[in-house]
């Protein structure tokens, strides 16, 4: 697992490094050791710096690239500076580099290396005015684009930015940050790479998963085992809209195909007929109907989650009184791990928040941004300024595990915190969601309660590596979630090669 820090975490680590006795100086001198260790800089190489210090560790990377032989110019975006800065614009001019103020109509076209060091992880508005031309500048440049720390105009917490720059290499100084993953960092950032500056980092609240963690979670099942050892689960969904029976088997497949021992398909009695036929590993359960849609009928819920480890529920359902209701009977019933998906999210919006509080369900939510923003009551800016704290909160207030949806998925109990990069753009297709509850749904159903918030991420990983797969084999145009769906056991194979 790798670190991941907020701004203020980062802020703080780096105060409290300064206080136990180390320069200020000398941990933009090791920044800049580690920008200049870190990439091959071919001359002529240009380095645009802001006023902060993180345009001190690019003016501290000058005289350590003249020294090398590189042909250097330093361009500023202010006359104002950092303390530090000062000290290391004074070393530039020394070593005779050649020092400019960058105005609009500057153009860095013609060099081969060019530095992003305008703005670090403090940035929080928007890149505008001779700093958003900067920027622009340097995507323009066609030059080899290196961004320190992180890519100025992506904000550090959410990734988040209207005008960023667009690196070949990022070098994260420190940690990395939550705005290396979540956002629009997949687009800024080709790759990117961590530095240890001396900063004493000492505590985290999220991780980034790595393939090795996924590894040891899934371990080496015995040959004495049966069905019974890894847990039955119930997949309840579909209504007459919404009668898609490959997808509803879709869903259940994805759960055996995790792991599960057994999948029960819960759907209205009234699509069943259409469901049949696509169903050959799971187990169907017609639940009672009304007006095309699951009735809220005790008995027959029962009947469905009866000997269950875990229940998935939401996806095609509908919303109404009646699937209210029914979100409200497992809440108030059931005792083991419900996965409330979809249109259950959206029912859970619309009832008395209060009851996640005093359920005895292990309960986790999957929503995606618009679904988390009507369980929250924020709005979708809001939360996209802060996904991760904002997410913690609501997990932590409400004793549920939390898996938010995006670019970099967030997995959070409020307590223990992972992110998870793995994913692609081909996945932004009907369905998606689908499969990841029915990944979610067969883990759970053979993990304990103990380690939900690690097997939703693990769940939430592999479902972002199938989908890579997809791609790979079905272009991201063209590739559809039972695309996803089919590459679960290359994507099983994959992280558990040794």
């Amino acid at each position: 697992m790798i670190k991941v820090l907020s701004n203020e975490e980062m802020r703080s680590f780096d105060e409290y490094t300064v206080k136990a006795g180390a320069s200020e100086r000398q941990l933009i001198a090791n920044a800049a050791q580690m920008l200049f260790a870190s990439a091959e800089y071919t001359s002529p190489v240009c380095i645009i710096c802001g006023c902060g210090n993180n345009g001190a560790d690019g003016l501290a990377l000058a005289p350590i690239l003249k020294k090398n032989g590189k042909q250097v110019v330093v361009y500023l975006l202010s006359e104002k500076v950092s303390k530090e800065g000062a000290f290391y614009l004074e070393e530039c001019k020394k070593a005779g580099i050649n020092v400019e103020f960058f105005v609009k109509g500057t153009s860095f076209i013609g060099y081969n290396t060019v530095v992003d060091c305008i703005f670090g992880t403090g940035f929080y508005k928007k890149a505008d005015g001779i700093y958003a031309d900067a920027i622009r500048a340097v995507n323009e440049s066609g030059a080899f684009v290196i961004s320190a720390d992180i890519n100025s105009g992506l904000n550090g917490n959410s990734g988040m930015s209207e005008v960023y720059v667009i690196s070949d290499l990022t070098v994260a100084l420190g940690e990395y940050k939550y705005g290396h993953f979540l956002g629009s960092a997949k687009d800024a950032m080709k790759n990117k790479i961590r530095c240890d500056v001396g900063i004493n980092t000492d505590g985290s609240s999220a991780f980034l998963l790595e393939d090795a963690d996924i590894r040891k979670f899934f371990s080496k099942r015995k040959s004495n085992c049966h069905k019974g050892n890894f847990g039955y689960v119930a997949v309840i969904g579909g209504s007459l809209e919404y009668s898609g029976a490959p997808k509803l088997s879709n869903i259940a497949l994805c759960a055996l195909r995790s792991g599960c021992g057994i999948c029960r398909l819960a759907v209205p009695d009234c699509i069943s007929h259409y469901v049949l036929p696509y169903i050959l590993e799971s187990t169907l359960f017609p639940l009672r109907s009304e007006n095309g849609h699951i009735a809220f009928d005790t008995e027959s819920i029962n009947g469905a989650i009866s000997n269950c480890k875990c229940v998935c529920i939401g996806m095609g359902m509908g919303v109404g009184e009646a699937q209210e209701n029914i979100i409200k009977y497992l809440l108030s019933n059931y005792k083991e791990t419900l996965i409330i998906d979809a249109d259950g999210l959206n029912c859970l919006s619309r009832i008395d928040g209060e009851i996640l509080k005093s359920t005895s369900a292990n309960v986790i939510l999957t929503p995606h941004m618009k679904e988390f923003s009507r369980l929250c009551k924020k709005g979708c800016e809001e939360i996209l300024s802060s996904p991760v704290s904002i997410a913690q909160s609501y997990a932590a207030e409400n004793g549920v595990t939390l898996l938010l949806k995006g670019p970099c998925t967030i997995v959070t109990n409020g307590y223990e915190t992972y992110l998870t990069d793995k994913g692609c753009s081909g996945m932004a297709t009907a369905g998606s969601g689908d499969v990841l509850s029915g990944i979610l749904a067969g883990i759970m159903g053979y993990t304990d309660k103990e380690k939900t918030a690690f097997a939703v991420a693990a769940g939430a990983y592999i479902n972002g590596i199938s989908g890579q797969i997809a791609q790979d084999e079905y272009t991201e145009i063209a590739m559809l979630s039972s695309d996803t769906a089919k590459s679960i056991p290359k994507a099983l194979k994959y992280v558990l090669r040794e």
